[in-house]
C-alpha cells in the first residue's frame, strides 16, 4: 500500500501560517498594528518577498488590512471573503439549477427557527415597534410591485441582533447578501413579494405574542415563496 506523501508548504504560505501564529501568540485584536515589514520579516523568519506575498493573501481574506502611509493591521475579520465565494458559486448554478442558493434559504430559515425561543425571550417593545415599522414599509412596496431589499436586510438583522450572538447575526448578513444579489436573476412575481411581506408581519406579531410554534411556522412561511420559486425553475 502507498503512502501519500504531504506536499511542502510554499514559502508564501508558510509566511502566511506564520504571521496568523503571531497575531495569536500576541493576542492582537482587530485594528491593532503589525511589525514593520522588517521586524515581521524578523520575527517569522520569512524573506520579505514572502512577507509581501503573504500579506496581500491575508488582506485578501480581511485577516490583516494595510493603510497605505500609515502600515499593516489586524484586520476586521469579516466574512467578506466568504461572501464573495458564495456569491459566485451561486451565480455559477443560477443558470442551470439555483443549488446553492437553494442550500444557502435553507440554513437561514433552520438558524432563526433554531433561535426562535431565544428571539422570544429577548423581544423587547422597542423591537416590535421597529420590526412592526419596516414589516408595514415592505408591504407598502410589495403592493406597489417593488421590492424591498433593504429594508429585507434591516428587519433580519434586528430580529436576531438582540440575542447578543454576533457570528449568527453576521452569518445573517453575510447569507442575506449573497442571497441578494442572486434573488434579482429569480424573477419572483409580485404577489410573492406581498406574501413574504405579510409573514415579516406575522413574524413580529408571533414573537410579541410569545408563541413559538407561531412563530417558527411564520418564518417556514417566510422562505416558502423563494423556496417554491427555485424549486419550480428546474421542476
Amino acid at each position: 500500500m502507498t503512502t501519500a506523501v504531504a506536499r511542502p508548504q510554499s514559502a508564501q504560505l508558510q509566511a502566511v501560517e506564520r504571521i496568523k501564529s503571531y497575531i495569536l501568540d500576541h493576542r492582537l485584536r482587530a485594528g491593532d498594528p503589525l511589525p514593520t515589514e522588517a521586524e515581521l520579516t524578523a520575527a517569522i523568519g520569512a524573506s520579505r518577498s514572502s512577507v509581501r506575498e503573504a500579506i496581500r493573501t491575508l488582506t485578501a481574506l480581511d485577516i490583516v488590512e494595510v493603510r497605505h502611509g500609515h502600515g499593516t493591521f489586524v484586520g476586521r475579520l469579516s466574512l467578506s471573503a466568504m461572501i464573495e465565494s458564495l456569491a459566485f458559486r451561486s451565480m455559477l448554478s443560477s443558470g442551470t439549477d439555483y443549488a446553492v442558493l437553494a442550500d444557502l434559504v435553507s440554513i437561514r430559515q433552520l438558524m432563526e427557527q433554531g433561535f426562535a425561543r431565544p428571539i422570544i425571550d429577548s423581544f423587547t417593545a422597542e423591537q416590535e415597534k421597529g420590526l412592526g415599522d419596516l414589516a408595514r414599509q415592505m408591504k407598502t412596496l410589495a403592493k406597489q410591485g417593488k421590492p424591498y431589499i433593504e429594508e429585507d436586510r434591516h428587519f433580519h438583522l434586528l430580529l436576531l441582533e438582540p440575542l447578543g450572538n454576533h457570528l449568527v447575526v453576521q452569518l445573517t448578513g453575510a447569507f442575506w447578501e449573497v442571497q441578494a444579489r442572486v434573488a434579482p436573476s429569480l424573477d419572483v412575481a409580485p404577489a410573492d413579494w406581498l406574501r413574504t411581506a405579510n409573514a415579516h408581519m406575522e413574524i413580529v406579531d408571533a414573537a410579541a405574542a410569545g408563541d413559538l410554534e407561531r412563530l417558527r411556522s411564520a418564518i417556514e412561511e417566510h422562505y416558502a415563496p423563494i423556496r417554491n420559486h427555485i424549486r419550480n425553475l428546474h421542476a
